[in-house]
Parts: C-alpha cells; sequence; structure tokens
C-alpha cells in the first residue's frame, strides 16, 4: 500500500505565559523573568494516510486538529517526530490564509496561486475555471477586504482545488458557504478522490466525515484516542459525547416567564418502565409532569428531538385541545405515545415547552435537557442487510432481480 502522509512520533507545544506585557518598557525590564508553561498542543502523534484515500480528523475544539493540519501543510514545525509527504499539496486553512486584502479578488487568484506552486501561465489558463467555480465573477476586481467569510472561502477553495495536487488539505472547508456551494465542494471533492487523489479534512460535522472518509483519527488534549474506520472512530466520538453529558437532566437552557413549569419528562420503555433507554423503532411513551401557580386555559405542549450535536431533527406539539388539555390549574400529568421513533440507533436530546393556547407566550422551556437512547431491535436481520446514513431509519429491503 502507497502512503502520501506519514507522521511518526510528532510532537508540538506552546508557551502560555501568566502576564501579558503593557509597554516595550515592561517587557525590557521584566527580561528574562516572565513567566510561562508548557502547553502541549500535540503529543507523540503517529499514522499513515494511504494515497487515494479520504482521512479525517475529529475531535473537540482544542484537541489539536488544526495544529495537526499546520505541521502536515509545513506551516508549523513539530518539535518532535517527522512528517513525510510524497507529492504536491495544497492546503485551505485558516480564513484569508493566502490572501491580501488590500489587492482584488483576481490579484489574489495569482497570488494564491503562486504560493500553492503554480506557475503564471498555468493560473491564466485555469483563471476563468477558478472564477466561475468561485461564483464570484461579479465581485473579481473588488478588494478581498470587502468580502464576506463565505466569499473568501469560495475563492480560497476554488484556487485549491484547481491547483491539481496530489494531497489536499481541508480545514473545516464545509463550515462557511451556503447549501448550494457546500453541494459543489462535495461534487469537487467527490471528483478529486475519483482521480486517485489524497484528501485531509479536519471537520467537526462528523457525519461529513462518515460520509466521505474510509479513515479517520480522533484527537482529544493533542493525542490519539482512537484511529482506524472512520464510522468506527466516528462512533466513538459519538459515544464519548454522549457519556458526558449528564443523564440527571437540567444541562440544557431553561427560560421562560415561569408561572407554569414542566417539573419533569420521563421516558417510558416498552414494557412501561421509566428509562432513558428505548428500542429504535418500536413504540415509545413521554410523561410531561407539569405544575402551575395560576389557571391556564386551554395549555400547548411541545416535544422537540435534536442529534447529540445539537441539530434540530423535528418536533410534534400538543394543539390546544379542550378534551385532552383543557386547563393548567395546579399539577397535571400528560402523556404522548408515538407509534414509532424512526431514528437509527444512538443518542439524541429532548427540548420540552410549555406555551399558552396561541403558541406566543412561553412559560417555560427546556432546551435539549434530556437524553434519550435508542437501541437496535432484536430484529436485526434485515438491518444488517441495509446500511443507513443520517439520524432517520427508513427501513425497507433490498432485493436483486435476474435478468
Amino acid at each position: 500500500m502507497s502512503i502520501s502522509i506519514r507522521v511518526d512520533g510528532v510532537s508540538k507545544s506552546y508557551r502560555k505565559y501568566d502576564e501579558r506585557n503593557q509597554s516595550l518598557k515592561a517587557a525590557v525590564l521584566r527580561g528574562r523573568r516572565a513567566r510561562y508553561e508548557e502547553f502541549a498542543a500535540l503529543q507523540d502523534i503517529s499514522f499513515e494516510v494511504p494515497k487515494g484515500s479520504i482521512f479525517g480528523l475529529i475531535g473537540d475544539n482544542g484537541s489539536g486538529k488544526s495544529t495537526l493540519l499546520k505541521c502536515i501543510a509545513g506551516i508549523l514545525t513539530p518539535e518532535a517526530g517527522r512528517i513525510a509527504v510524497d507529492g504536491s499539496m495544497a492546503a485551505l486553512l485558516e480564513l484569508g490564509a493566502g490572501f491580501h486584502p488590500e489587492l482584488s479578488g483576481r490579484e489574489n487568484v495569482f497570488l494564491n496561486a503562486a504560493i500553492l506552486g503554480m506557475t503564471k501561465r498555468q493560473t491564466e489558463d485555469r483563471f476563468d475555471e477558478i472564477v466561475a467555480f468561485s461564483g464570484l465573477e461579479d465581485f473579481i476586481d473588488a478588494p478581498v477586504r470587502t468580502y464576506s467569510s463565505g466569499m473568501y472561502v469560495r475563492l480560497g477553495f476554488a484556487v485549491a482545488v484547481h491547483t491539481d495536487p496530489d494531497i489536499l488539505l481541508l480545514d473545516e472547508i464545509l463550515a462557511v458557504g451556503d447549501e448550494d456551494f457546500q453541494r459543489k465542494c462535495m461534487e469537487k471533492i467527490s471528483g478529486i478522490h475519483s482521480a486517485g487523489k489524497t484528501i485531509v479534512i479536519v471537520s467537526h460535522a462528523v457525519s461529513t466525515v462518515a460520509r466521505l472518509c474510509e479513515s479517520a483519527i480522533l484527537l482529544e488534549h493533542g493525542r490519539i484516542v482512537r484511529q482506524g474506520n472512520a464510522d468506527e472512530v466516528v462512533d466513538a466520538y459519538l459515544e464519548e459525547a454522549h457519556e458526558s453529558i449528564p443523564d440527571d437532566g437540567d444541562h440544557g437552557k431553561r427560560w421562560g416567564s415561569g408561572e407554569a413549569r414542566i417539573e419533569s419528562l420521563v421516558i417510558n420503555g416498552h414494557e412501561g418502565t421509566s428509562a432513558t433507554t428505548a428500542v429504535s423503532g418500536e413504540p415509545i411513551a413521554f410523561r410531561f409532569s407539569c405544575s402551575s401557580s395560576v389557571r391556564i386555559e386551554l395549555p400547548t405542549l411541545g416535544l422537540g428531538v435534536f442529534s447529540i450535536d445539537g441539530v434540530y431533527l423535528g418536533g410534534v406539539g400538543l394543539k390546544p385541545n379542550g378534551s385532552i388539555f383543557p386547563v393548567l390549574d395546579g399539577k397535571a400529568i400528560v402523556d404522548l405515545e408515538l407509534d414509532r421513533l424512526d431514528l437509527v440507533p444512538g443518542a439524541y436530546l429532548l427540548s420540552a415547552n410549555l406555551l399558552d393556547q396561541h403558541a406566543v407566550h412561553t412559560y417555560d422551556a427546556r432546551e435539549k435537557f434530556l437524553r434519550v437512547d435508542l437501541v437496535p431491535s432484536d430484529q436485526t436481520d434485515n438491518i444488517d442487510r441495509l446500511f443507513e446514513v443520517g439520524p432517520l431509519r427508513l427501513g425497507g429491503h433490498w432485493r436483486a432481480i435476474n435478468q
């Protein structure tokens, strides 16, 4: 197996100073007495990226992802270990890196392309294609200091991918830009991969890493805590995130006028036992325990479901109903029963809301305060034949028809 990038025992640290100099005089007088501590950004990092693969780097903020990518790009020099790169490389790292704010977009295309190793003739030959991909034809002669963050990324990505590198490094490229641009990026990344090029992606969007990457590493406090198949690494990261969320609730935001409150939300298992674990694809019930210090006519309740990283997946609300919940005066219990919760196994966060009959005034809103762990059902025959992507469990069967 050919290797594009080999990282062997790489470490990198920074100095964190206790005090900041207020003036040149203070710096001179202090001299060498300035106190600092070493912060280990990377600690003994080793891995290999196979040629022609898409490789992912994931982890929380401050875990060392961007520092590692900068070391691979040659922007930072590690204090220990070595990095070997086989082939030409282009990197799209920090927003605006490689651009001069006072120059026009046109001038910055040539500047950035030169930094990435292209000749002026090569840039001239690909200029129209670069600008067309960026979608900035109407702004290409304006100074880039007038560009939005999305325009910066459009132009930077367009230049990087048109240098035809053997290795492409991308740091949170899909975090900025509209949906159409993100789609174009994904299509371009797919095309580069099909051409046998190597791509390394840093992203907080772990679903993107699971979808695009063959292999990945998980960084935590500058160390590799998991590496291997991208799906397995992403699962390990999500599982760790799940475990870091308290099970006793009240870790999300809470707001509202307070005359009425949602005291608790209990998830009833299929056998009627209260738990925060339920079975994917099977019936599930939610019990709202509410209280009020005032009489509220026709109150409304709502339940929202979020992915573990906070993406809203959907919700259900109780319309004002005189027969189900005509009034809240003191204490009340209201049950919500769903025929099935068709989400793939994993951890999810729940929000609950108590509002007036017009759903305008909020008495109590508890955001992402309770976790539910969905586990697979015992009927796994069909699941084994389905590769599920995303949070929704679509179900179904594959069948080959012989012609």
